[in-house]
């Protein structure tokens, strides 16, 4: 009688957390040209041709979904119906994009240029650098991107704001460190990482001054996947970064004082920081793909290690409960590692080829 009172508990407590349930995951299918949507825990749908998903990453801003397509494709959808509402070539190759109040801006890598669009992805303005375009930011009235053919980062500035619709031009070019490949922001702070600098770039957008953090890490073995430098972590107190070509992260402190490094298995792709910050999911390129490690950001450990049976391409933390999403290539599938004791939860299958997770909250359900 106490067992099946045990079940019937455990049933409600499942039962009443689905019906609470905020989360729903978007889950690239890589090979595909489309994405996957998980929702209570389990693969429900796919919404289909959404072009080449080799490098497809979404975002969300309000009510609105937005993805961008390795082949130069930037798709409108509603995330709570998943249809498609709009879609916009703005090149053969794109690498990222922004959202603002009333426009998407869009950095391409085959025409060299930044695209501006109306948030319903109608084209307003074509702004040509002659450059690979990549690490597209936003900081109030401006559009902040790196130069990777030009070693600079440009600044533009919008002279319509709140005149209608944006009309961008260049306000200020940093001439920074060579082939600079992605970047993050953090308040008034633009930082840009290097593939031929042993350093990276921090631009103040506030008094419009940059310098170069010389990194302390050493080596030179070869970048077999290149670190999205948005996948740096910034804590209340400490800056994490995956070293370029090294079996290490860096640790820094909010004003970019060395602090330590961080040995971990292999060459770091992804530092991906908790929701509380009490944890760093590390993920890994070349024969570590399998591999993903937990770092304790107080005493800068690794203090768990997991291993699953194909390459681990995206992490992403739950914010509603204590789970961590792990995408396995490989294996097709996304595997669940509850984190109040790090163990491996449960597999979700029905995935193909798997690789960015985005996390969409919406509004409990009645």
């Amino acid at each position: 009688m106490k067992v099946l009172l045990s079940v019937l508990l455990l049933g409600t407590t499942f039962f009443t957390m689905t019906l609470s349930a905020k989360e729903k995951y978007f889950v690239v299918e890589r090979e595909n040209e489309s994405v996957a949507v998980i929702e209570d825990g389990l693969a429900k749908r796919h919404m289909r041709h959404m072009h080449n998903m080799n490098h497809g990453i979404i975002k969300f801003a309000g009510k609105d979904a937005y993805l961008i397509s390795r082949d130069g494709y930037v798709v409108k959808f509603d995330p709570k119906t998943e249809k498609k509402e709009a879609e916009y070539k703005t090149s053969k190759s794109a690498i990222g994009f922004v959202i603002g109040k009333n426009y998407v801006a869009v950095a391409n890598y085959d025409d060299k240029s930044v695209d501006i669009l109306t948030r319903d992805l109608k084209p307003i303005q074509k702004i040509v650098t002659g450059s690979k375009n990549v690490g597209i930011k936003i900081y109030k009235n401006m559009i902040i991107f790196a130069e990777m053919d030009n070693d600079k980062v440009a600044v533009l500035k919008n002279e319509n704001q709140g005149k209608g619709l944006p009309k961008f031009k260049i306000f200020k070019e940093f001439n920074v460190g060579k082939m600079p490949f992605d970047a993050m922001i953090q308040g008034h702070t633009y930082i840009v990482g290097f593939f031929l600098t042993k350093g990276f770039g921090v631009i103040n957008l506030d008094t419009m001054k940059y310098k170069l953090i010389k990194v302390t890490a050493e080596g030179n073995k070869p970048v077999l996947k290149v670190p999205h430098f948005g996948f740096w972590s910034l804590s209340h107190d400490k800056t994490f970064i995956p070293a370029v070509g090294d079996n290490k992260v860096l640790v820094y402190d909010k004003k970019f004082h060395f602090i330590k490094n961080i040995d971990v298995k292999g060459l770091p792709v992804f530092t991906s920081l908790s929701p509380d910050q009490k944890y760093l999911a590390v993920t890994f390129s070349g024969k570590n793909f399998p591999t993903i490690q937990i770092i304790d950001t107080k005493t800068l450990k690794i203090i768990k290690t997991f291993t699953f049976p194909g390459k681990v391409l995206h992490v992403r933390w739950s914010k509603e409960y204590p789970d961590l999403y792990v995408s396995v290539n490989d294996a097709n599938q996304v595997s669940v590692i509850d984190t109040r004791n790090w163990k491996l939860e449960r597999d979700i299958f029905q995935i193909e080829h798997p690789s960015g997770i985005f996390l969409y909250e919406s509004k409990k359900k009645k």
